[in-house]
């Protein structure tokens, strides 16, 4: 019989190594050298309470790019901690217009923050991080970028792009369990939260605190009881990443989706996103006409063992989103989807 072994405790110096190699994972994969580079004990959204609770104050200008879902409640978290949201929105399926933010940029008088999710998980765009940094950068607007789908699956150069705060999640590309959030926040950022006229409003979150645990070496000042069985996942999803190398899962992304697109596109399936804005992780495709939505994703899950996702928002019914992303990125699972979405839509 074979037993589990024992959980670590959460200060014992055996853990504390492994919370350094977990750190310096996260930098080769974020491609950083930012110093504050750490999981957050809580999934993605603990990731962005984080970020916008460390850098926004009240009457803080803070421009939203509104496209997806999840904008909305970037939107709700920036109004809760007393800052003023200016919008900028685009269509869903759409890339975030650079235009148009450079619009909004130029019209708001003394913007603080940017807030820009790079890839949206409810429609599959991807938006130009890069050149959205650059053009914050001249208006002295400090930059926040969302890639929780994107770290892992697509590029992303945190340092060479100038981004100054960022988060993730790990249930994604990173195919480790859900419940930490990896951040990293550059010289500009940590500026601002070290400037601050106002305490960080929530205590769980100040990374003022969190990084007397999270810091170098052995010392550590404890706050919080983090996950440590969970840890020890992304930790091993790190190890996996590292070995195949960054650049190398980008490429397995990219050319698996291009064979999914292949034989979906045989079948008369077409995308929702356009070529240049699609993202190869999340495939968001038109649901043949005349065809349950339901009861097919049912008939996947209950006889092949396969799950896809329903549209979400205005596209509920509409499209089904199929993901590639991190381990489950790979030949055979794009096959099983193939065969059995054309052995379910023949006997229609």
């Amino acid at each position: 019989m074979r037993h589990g072994r024992p959980t670590i405790g959460h200060l014992d110096p055996a853990f504390v190594g492994m919370m350094d190699e977990t750190k310096e994972g996260l930098k080769t994969i974020f491609k950083t050298e930012n110093e504050l580079t750490m999981p957050v004990s809580g999934p993605g959204s603990s990731g962005m309470e984080t970020c916008f609770a460390n850098l926004v104050e009240p009457g803080d200008k803070v421009i939203v790019c509104i496209d997806g879902v999840f904008s909305m409640s970037m939107k709700e978290n920036i109004t809760r901690l007393g800052g003023e949201a200016i919008i900028v929105e685009d269509n869903w399926g759409e890339a975030v217009s650079v235009d148009k933010l450079e619009g909004a940029l130029k019209i708001t008088q003394m913007p603080i923050l940017l807030l820009l999710c790079m890839l949206r998980t409810s429609t599959g765009a991807q938006s130009d991080a890069k050149a959205s940094c650059k053009l914050a950068r001249q208006y002295d607007c400090i930059t926040i970028i969302d890639t929780v789908t994107s770290l892992g699956g697509t590029e992303l150069r945190v340092d060479e792009w100038k981004i100054d705060a960022i988060y993730s999640g790990t249930q994604k590309c990173l195919s480790a369990m859900p419940g930490i959030s990896p951040i990293s926040f550059g010289e500009r950022a940590i500026k601002k939260l070290n400037t601050r006229k106002t305490p960080v409003s929530s205590w769980f979150l100040d990374l003022n605190l969190v990084m007397g645990y999270w810091g170098e070496g052995a010392k550590r000042t404890y706050h919080h009881t983090v996950p440590v069985n969970t840890l020890y996942g992304l930790h091993e999803s790190l190890v996996m990443i590292l070995e195949e190398g960054i650049e190398n899962s980008w490429a397995r992304h990219q050319k698996n989706h291009e064979l999914l697109r292949d034989g979906l596109e045989a079948m008369g399936i077409n995308f929702l996103v356009n070529k240049k804005d699609r993202l190869p992780q999340l495939n968001s495709v038109f649901i043949p006409e005349g065809v349950d939505d339901a009861q097919v994703r049912t008939t996947l899950l209950n006889d092949y063992n396969l799950e896809i996702g329903a549209g979400l928002g205005a596209y509920a019914g509409k499209v089904w989103r199929i993901g590639l992303m991190g381990y489950a990125s790979r030949k055979e699972n794009i096959v099983l989807c193939l065969s059995a979405l054309e052995e379910i839509l023949a006997s229609k």
